[in-house]
Formats: structure tokens, C-alpha cells, sequence
């Protein structure tokens, strides 16, 4: 953590949100994994849903930014020409570490490991993926072994990480009207400081 972070999360802060804003006007705009809608769209619908479900600000948060590695790092953007998984979740979660507590970034780190341990232990969600979904699977290892389900069980942040992968799912609707970005950075925002100041706080320690 730098100094300027440590003597003033605020800025930060700021400069974090705007540049989240910025993502998603300039490369939100691209076509969804070859769903019918955009990277924009996908995101904005899943906080939406979140957020009309009445369910947590940290899960609302993580279903809008679950993606943002694809905005934040364009070349890990999966296509259905691809032969690799380009791990789009480690960079998202690398970029929002340092601003949003550890159940955010979890969720966006472990959106790929929890598709794969619903597949092995819910078989009807494997019957409900999208062909991208599918095709992007089989790039990502398949379906979870009963070793690594056993493990994942015991993700300390299970329940959110299966609430934003449930939300990722339902984000795919051609018709559904959502806010803006701008009407969840408040959010955004709020979440941020108070992870920050927890950082700061803990330093001062």
C-alpha cells in the first residue's frame, strides 16, 4: 500500500470510482461473450437484480464488477475462437483488491471455480449454461473433481460468491431495462472508503 493511500483513502477512492466509470462507457460497450447484450448490459443487469432483491451492498457490488476484468484487461476477453481460458477473474480481482473488502473480491476471483462446482454438484445448473457458457467451461477444466467440491465447500464467503454467480447468469436478457453505472457508484464508493479506512486503521495498529 502506497503513502497516498495511507494518508488519504479519499483520493483514492475517487480516482478508483471514476475509472470504474470510464471502463464501462468506453469498453463496456462490446459484445457480451456472444450473448445479446453488452459487457455494460450483463453487469448492470446482475447489480440490478441483486439490488431489487433487497441483497447485500457487497453483493451488489460484486455482481456489478464481476466482470471488470474483461473491461480492465481487453486481451482476456473469451471469445468462441478460443483454445485457452484467459482467466479474466484473476485480473479483475487483482484490479479490485486494493479498494473493496475481501467478499467482493471473492466473488469475482472465484466466479470461474464456483461455475465449475455447481456443474459437479447441481447437475440441472449444468443443463441451464448458455453455449458460451459451456464452450468457456470446457476452456476452464470442466466440471469440479470430488476433491476440489470438498475444498470449495469451505470457502468462507461460499454463500455471496454462489449469490453473484447466480446473478452472472441471469444478466443474458436482450429486453431488461437497468440505472446506469452512475446510480450504483455511490455504492461503489461507500463500500470502498470503508474497506480503506479499515486498511488504514489496521496499519495505524
Amino acid at each position: 500500500m502506497n503513502e497516498n493511500r495511507q494518508s488519504d483513502p479519499g483520493s483514492d477512492v475517487e480516482a478508483f470510482v471514476a475509472r470504474l466509470e470510464a471502463l464501462f462507457e468506453s469498453n463496456g460497450a462490446a459484445e457480451y461473450l456472444g450473448e445479446p447484450v453488452t459487457m455494460a448490459d450483463h453487469m448492470l443487469q446482475g447489480a440490478a437484480v441483486a439490488e431489487k432483491s433487497g441483497l447485500p451492498a457487497t453483493v451488489i457490488v460484486a455482481a456489478l464488477l464481476h466482470d471488470i476484468g474483461h473491461l480492465e484487461s481487453p486481451r482476456r476477453t473469451f471469445s468462441m475462437d478460443d483454445s485457452h481460458d484467459r482467466v479474466h477473474e484473476d485480473a479483475g480481482a487483482y484490479f479490485l483488491w486494493p479498494y473493496l473488502p475481501a467478499v467482493v473480491v471473492d466473488c469475482v476471483r472465484l466466479q470461474v471455480a464456483v461455475k465449475r462446482y455447481l456443474c459437479a454438484t447441481r447437475p440441472d445448473y449444468l443443463r441451464c449454461l448458455s453455449d458460451a457458457s459451456i464452450y468457456s467451461l470446457q476452456l476452464q477444466g470442466g466440471p469440479m473433481g470430488e476433491d476440489g467440491v470438498a475444498v470449495f465447500a469451505r470457502e468462507p464467503n461460499l454463500e455471496a460468491i454462489l449469490q453473484v454467480r447466480y446473478l452472472d447468469d441471469s444478466g443474458k436478457r436482450q429486453d431488461m431495462r437497468t440505472p446506469p453505472v452512475s446510480h450504483f457508484l455511490p455504492l461503489v464508493s461507500h463500500l470502498a472508503e470503508l474497506h480503506m479506512r479499515s486498511v488504514q486503521d489496521a496499519v495505524r495498529e
